[in-house]
């Protein structure tokens, strides 16, 4: 069993809350909008890291992490990338990569709306955290923490960080 914290669009923000939840989990994944990458480096150590990186992110992050993963926990396939789209209006030649890889879980930020839909379409599970920095337009800071077990999702949680502009 795995247990998984999903952040997305820090935008180089970082705070005690959201490293204290983390520092319960197993896997750390960043859906994309790191911004400053000092932010990475606050998060707590020894945890395996998945990132890739978003439309803010600059040439140093795309050079150190990719734009998208395709990769396996505990038995289930998922994908992740920042833009994705939502169901049932996935971004462009999302769906036939859904497919392709055969994903069960496919994260992706951007959007800054934390969602998590069954997609029938594609048969896969959809999930956007939302956002945990304090730029964009969401109102309240989110991310989510579940667990994976033999090929299984298990005990979602969204976590409300407070509002964004609260400091």
């Amino acid at each position: 069993m795995k247990r998984i914290g999903l952040i997305s669009d820090s935008h180089g923000y970082i705070d005690d809350a959201i490293i204290e939840h983390l520092s319960h989990v197993d896997e750390i994944w960043h859906a994309g909008d790191i911004g400053d990458l000092s932010t990475l480096n606050a998060l707590p150590k020894g945890k395996v890291l998945r990132v890739v990186t978003g439309n803010i992110d600059d040439h140093v992050a795309r050079s150190a992490f990719p734009e998208e993963l395709w990769f396996e926990v505990e038995g289930l396939k998922i994908g992740m990338l920042h833009i994705g789209g939502k169901p049932p209006r996935y971004a462009n030649g999302i769906k036939k990569k859904i497919r392709d890889h055969h994903c069960q879980l496919f994260v992706c930020g951007h959007s800054h709306i934390c969602k998590v839909e069954f997609d029938p379409s594609v048969g896969c599970l959809y999930m956007n955290p939302g956002a945990i920095g304090r730029h964009g337009f969401h109102m309240i800071r989110t991310m989510l923490i579940f667990e994976i077990e033999t090929g299984q999702l298990k005990n979602l949680n969204v976590i409300e960080l407070g509002k964004r502009s609260q400091i």
